[in-house]
């Protein structure tokens, strides 16, 4: 049990879904060895090129947030997302109208949902790394890809600052939607049964940056609105992945999705990986006791290629996310290399992210193809996978 003041809150159980239906899972009675980090890195980029096309690009900065990621080798001089950049940010709001893509809810008159959005973009107004609110964005060296991050259940944005500021130091805009009822400055309490909501919520949130930037106050040329991934850590993750792979919420936007120690929902009226998935990157603590281990095998299990997984040796469920250590710093590598392949097409970017999530003692990396145990109940998981 989290101690009181702590921050995280132990999360009540998914309700039964509302006539979930099952999802067929496929069971490999034989499993390929993978022997080296090295046949597991060029599997996974060959796989991953071949499903995006994804061509040889720029290679951008390597930035923590914190300090800089030695590569023994020179960084891009392309001056493309020539950072690393000082942290803009600025906040907007959205109405999404009755009815966008939502459920009616139970008790009460359908309502409009208004998200408060804070927005995190590259600027030159400060030192690399600095937060600036309301700083000038730096759209010369622009448009650049779009990240929207989506929180833990109770969980403030700011909680995530130093992952999502390094995002942003490496050329990344990044978006987080403070869900009504789930973000702990919500007026009326959290409510967990709010997130049946969220899909819906994160579409119309993407919907708003990509067709209307300029009318939120978002400088024109600033976003690239053919790059998009989902981000999302523990119920923001199951949020995420409903987005990329579930069949009531998929947006093809979407260009990735990276699921922080998420899980597939049984809140949510949908099955997963039904059709062809966008690359996924799942991250997990492997002495995580709220969405344990097995959540994340479930997905790795389900979801086949394109699919990078890295395990956070003895991690917990919130540290890596929200600490400065050692796992945190793992986590901004993975996910930087993770960007940088889909969105900018860097063609070294799946072998670095192999290097970076093998890490003795703290990080173990997997490719397709391997065995994970599925032992164990996930809290979150539909019924019978």
């Amino acid at each position: 049990m989290t101690p009181p003041g702590s921050g995280l809150h132990a999360r009540p159980r998914a309700s039964p879904p509302r006539a979930y239906r099952s999802t067929s899972r496929r069971r490999f009675l034989v499993r390929r060895v993978v022997v080296t980090a090295i046949s597991v890195a060029v599997l996974g980029a060959l796989t991953s090129l071949a499903w995006h096309s994804i061509s040889s690009g720029g290679r951008g900065p390597h930035m923590s947030g914190l300090a800089s990621r030695n590569r023994g080798s020179a960084p891009s001089t392309s001056p493309k997302f020539a950072g690393p950049f000082a942290v803009g940010v600025t906040q907007i709001t959205v109405e999404e109208p009755t009815g966008a893509g939502n459920p009616v809810p139970a008790e009460g008159a359908p309502r409009a949902r208004v998200i408060t959005t804070f927005v995190r973009y590259p600027s030159r107004s400060g030192p690399a790394g600095t937060e600036v609110s309301g700083a000038v964005p730096d759209v010369a060296d622009g448009p650049y890809p779009l990240v929207v991050f989506s929180q833990g259940f109770d969980m403030s944005a700011a909680s995530y600052q130093p992952i999502l500021d390094a995002w942003v130091q490496a050329g990344f805009v990044v978006a987080e939607p403070l869900y009504p009822r789930t973000d702990p400055s919500a007026p009326a309490g959290v409510d967990r049964a709010d997130l049946a909501y969220h899909p819906g919520d994160l579409r119309f949130v993407i919907s708003q940056l990509t067709s209307s930037p300029v009318e939120l106050g978002i400088a024109r040329g600033l976003i690239d609105t053919a790059e998009i991934v989902v981000a999302g850590q523990s119920d923001g993750g199951d949020v995420s992945l409903a987005v990329a792979a579930g069949s009531c919420c998929l947006d093809s936007r979407i260009r990735g999705a990276m699921i922080l120690s998420g899980a597939e929902y049984a809140g949510f009226d949908t099955s997963y990986f039904a059709q062809p998935h966008v690359p996924l990157l799942l991250t997990q603590g492997t002495a995580d006791t709220i969405n344990p281990p097995v959540c994340s095998n479930q997905i790795y299990d389900a979801a086949g290629s394109p699919l990078y997984y890295v395990q956070l040796l003895g991690a917990d469920h919130l540290s890596p996310y929200t600490t400065t250590d050692s796992y945190e710093r793992v986590v901004v590598a993975v996910t930087l290399d993770f960007l940088e392949a889909i969105t900018r097409g860097d063609s070294g970017a799946l072998s670095r992210l192999a290097s970076d999530g093998s890490v003795p003692g703290t990080a173990s990396y997997l490719g397709p193809g391997s065995s994970l145990p599925l032992e164990g109940s996930c809290p979150d998981a539909p019924p019978g996978i």
